[in-house]
């Protein structure tokens, strides 16, 4: 990021130093798309929140489908998309109602169609299962998918699909920084300004330049913790709690439900003890309203009152898993 600010001029300008900083915000681009393994276009925006809303509200599509369960910053994006519930009857514990999901698919007009990789507030993932799912219902409609990656972006593999949103702060990088890959530009309705025309505002060098160097550098696979902690990690928190996240899981997002203390007094507790978790969503944690996420997946009020989401890192040392798990085992 300091490299980036020694030299920093805007990208688009003509003169010598507009195109010595357009050059080495190409280069953090293909070092990002490099990284993650995507061969289609990338344009930088300011997180993903920007991201979802330039795919919800520019993609050649006439209607918008998301799930029950995506981020805020979604229904934000699109307050009128249709919604799919979870399917309490599904073979997979928290996935989508499929049923439903083809009949709205199946509808005139083009549907862009919005499910997140890994949920942010129960570390759910929707590409888990191995049957057919979303890719082989878009392709079979003509739709387009968007996979919002923020949670899963430099830990898993990018799922199969036209748009996918990650964010820089999510591995590593800074915040203020993040992209929305596009499989073509012929998918979007350009706006003019930056990124080939499709997002106004002056590119973030030092931010798009970082943030190719984290995800470089990154990966779950270079973290201070192994899956094998972090899994044992979560059935330490088992005994003491309940585990929320149904289905296939994420190990670095654990939502857990205390067996008698409120999910804010044990913010404040944990807190008082040295950890900074969440309840729901870190966006919306400061309400104390039930979470919206957890109401879909079906969590019961009085078990969603006792959630707590707690998050591991790039940096999350296995000393402080145990820390923590002791800890949580003292308040039972």
């Amino acid at each position: 990021m300091a490299e980036g600010f020694g030299l920093w001029a805007n990208p688009s300008s003509p003169h010598a130093e507009g195109r010595k900083a357009k050059a080495a915000l190409e280069d953090a681009r293909e070092r990002i798309k490099a990284a993650l393994g995507w061969s289609g276009e990338l344009i930088f925006t300011s997180g993903a929140s920007e991201a979802l809303w330039i795919a919800l509200n520019r993609s050649k599509a006439t209607r918008r489908i998301v799930s029950a369960v995506e981020h805020d910053a979604v229904f934000r994006a699109a307050p009128d998309a249709e919604v799919v519930a979870i399917d309490p009857d599904a073979d997979l514990e928290g996935d989508l109602d499929f049923t439903r999901l083809r009949e709205l698919l199946s509808a005139s007009g083009r549907s862009l169609l919005a499910v997140q990789h890994v949920n942010s507030e129960t570390g759910f993932d929707h590409y888990w299962s191995k049957r057919p799912g979303h890719r082989a219902l878009t392709d079979e409609t003509g739709a387009l998918l968007l996979a919002d990656c923020s949670q899963s972006a430099g830990k898993y593999p990018l799922p199969d699909a036209d748009m996918i949103v990650v964010s820089a702060h999510k591995f590593g990088g800074p915040i203020g920084i993040g992209a929305l890959l596009v499989r073509d530009f012929n998918l979007l309705e350009p706006a003019g300004g930056h990124e080939r025309g499709y997002r106004q505002g002056t590119e973030n060098l030092p931010g798009a330049m970082s943030m190719a160097t984290a995800i470089a550098l990154g990966g779950v696979e270079r973290w201070p913790t192994s899956f094998e902690q972090r899994d044992e990690f979560r059935r330490r928190l088992e005994v003491n709690g309940t585990i929320i996240s149904p289905g296939g899981w994420s190990d670095w997002i654990i939502a857990v439900a205390h067996p008698t203390i409120s999910a804010q007094a044990l913010l404040i507790r944990l807190d008082a003890m040295g950890f900074a978790v969440s309840a729901g969503s870190a966006c919306s944690s400061g309400t104390l309203k039930k979470s919206r996420v957890l109401d879909a997946f079906g969590v019961p009020d009085d078990v969603a009152a006792r959630t707590i989401r707690v998050s591991l890192g790039w940096n999350t040392t296995a000393e402080e898993l145990d820390r923590f798990a002791a800890a949580w085992a003292s308040l039972v």
